[in-house]
């Protein structure tokens, strides 16, 4: 039963990523009423970046869970496979954190 779940475990971690952007971008924008175009840009970018990411890494999930569920049913020793599956497709959504995490560097360099 616990197996069966793992893919729901993962696919939240991905929220949480889109999470942690929102809170550094709401950390980095000031009180007095100014924002520059250029840092509400790459914040709009950096949102891209982790949303779309996440939302490709969370549908590659599903399908691996789809299809992984029924595959180590019948084969327990397929369970491997599917654990490494899981966390190639999660990469998609860190690598989306990552790029997201350089824009906001950008943003507040200058």
């Amino acid at each position: 039963m616990m197996k069966a779940l793992m893919p729901v475990i993962m696919a939240s971690i991905l929220g949480i990523y889109g999470l942690v952007i929102g809170v550094l971008i709401n950390g980095s924008i000031s009180s007095d009423g100014t924002y520059e175009f250029y840092s509400a840009s790459l914040h709009f970018a950096a949102g891209l970046c982790v949303g779309i990411g996440s939302l490709s890494a969370g549908y590659v999930i599903g399908d691996i869970g789809n299809i992984g569920a029924y595959a180590f049913v019948n084969n327990p020793k397929l369970f491997i496979m599917f654990v490494f599956l899981l966390i190639f497709a999660e990469i998609l959504g860190l690598y989306g954190l990552i790029m997201a995490i350089v824009l906001f560097t950008y943003s507040n360099s200058k």
